[in-house]
């Protein structure tokens, strides 16, 4: 309750008494991933005897979600633990805030830490605060560069580069690296776009190209190798696709008659060995008189 006061003073003026922070509004761009530093510098008047509190404020983005404090000093303590979604990564930069740098440090940024930051100091009478706009941006990663359609003379087709990821806007410089590095006019146009357009190539195209994607935070390279090659025999690839297409139905022919071929025999076979069993099993019948051995040997001299 001893804060309240100091909130709601902080809302009504930007400062009293002589307390005054000397930082001035400012915008900061930052990528995703890095480390933003907030300024907030302060002087003090004489007459600024109360206890020093400093209070950090988020307005998010998004114009839904209030205010959050994110962090605090207050009676000669820091709390850093009030916003969950910052928590671990804003830190004072200053050991000793009373020496009138309260600014800080935001780690591992995300997209979502987007928004208005707002740096509150008090120290009675005096009270003052400034707000600093952050951004947070994304750099072009994972460049793909690649070919889109035939790379034969007199053939058309497209030069592609594609970034995973990256924050708009997105700037584009295409470069030769090899052979003859002038680059068609035609080209000139779509040398910033992320595709050129080719026509009726040649073999002066030929070469090794680099894609460069930029924005305000970083950029990315890709690299693209062209070989522009006479047109293909398209006759003897046709005829060729015929004869393995036909062998390969020869193959198969093959297979099925020694399948069928295999499986006569074996019925084949298991007829005369029914056959011969059959027989065998009457004419023992006829000789029951006899012993097993000799009406065995018998079977075996009629078979």
């Amino acid at each position: 309750m001893a804060l309240l006061p100091f909130v709601l003073l902080c809302g009504f003026a930007d400062f009293t008494g002589s307390l005054s922070i000397t930082t001035p509004e400012q915008m900061i761009e930052k990528a995703k991933g890095e480390t933003a530093y907030l300024p907030c510098k302060f002087t003090l008047g004489p007459e600024d005897q109360g206890p020093l509190d400093i209070e950090w404020l988020l307005s998010p983005a998004d114009n839904q979600k209030v205010d959050q404090v994110i962090i605090l000093y207050s009676g000669d303590k820091i709390y850093d633990d009030y916003y969950q979604g910052l928590k671990g990564r804003v830190h004072f930069t200053s050991t000793d805030l009373k020496s009138g740098d309260a600014s800080i440090n935001v780690t591992s940024l995300q997209l979502s830490d987007i928004g208005t930051y707002q740096c509150k100091v008090k120290k009675a009478p005096g009270v003052g605060n400034k707000k600093i706009q952050l951004t947070v941006l994304v750099k072009p990663s994972g460049t793909r560069c690649y070919i889109d359609g035939s790379e034969e003379i007199g053939s058309d087709f497209k030069l592609k580069c594609e970034p995973r990821e990256g924050s708009l806007p997105l700037r584009y410089e295409w470069q030769k690296l090899s052979n003859s590095q002038k680059l068609p006019t035609s080209w000139l146009p779509e040398m910033t776009s992320p595709v050129i357009s080719v026509k009726n190539a040649t073999t002066e195209y030929s070469g090794t190209y680099s894609c460069t994607v930029k924005n305000r935070v970083g950029s990315d390279q890709c690299l693209l190798r062209l070989d522009v090659v006479p047109p293909s025999n398209r006759a003897g690839t046709i005829a060729g696709a015929i004869v393995g297409i036909l062998l390969a139905l020869v193959l198969i022919g093959l297979i099925v008659f020694c399948c069928r071929k295999k499986r006569r025999e074996e019925k084949y076979e298991k007829e005369v060995h029914h056959d011969i069993r059959v027989r065998c099993e009457y004419q023992l019948d006829l000789v029951l008189t006899l012993n097993t051995k000799s009406s065995k040997e018998l079977c075996f001299l009629l078979t």
